[in-house]
């Protein structure tokens, strides 16, 4: 949650600087494709996340490939 709030932050301030300028809208919409690309990854991990929870409450996994999945899961999240 942090780190969300940073990236808000930073967010935020691309968009006055890149307010009075041609290059900054260019700017603007490379950091906006960017935070579009990490939210599409976040969901895929969380939809990941809640596939590897169900697998194992229905006995497809066990203890040890569960953990072995999130640990995976949790390493490739820009969130962590």
């Amino acid at each position: 949650m942090k780190r969300a709030k940073q990236l808000l932050v930073i967010l935020a301030i691309c968009l006055l600087a890149g307010c009075g300028s041609h290059a900054g809208s260019a700017g603007l919409g490379a950091v906006g494709g960017a935070a579009a690309g990490a939210g599409g990854y976040e969901y895929h991990l969380t939809r990941q996340r809640d596939r590897v929870e169900q697998d194992y409450k229905d006995g497809k996994i066990n203890k040890a490939e569960y953990d072995i999945r999130m640990d995976q899961i949790r390493r490739d999240s820009l969130f962590r």
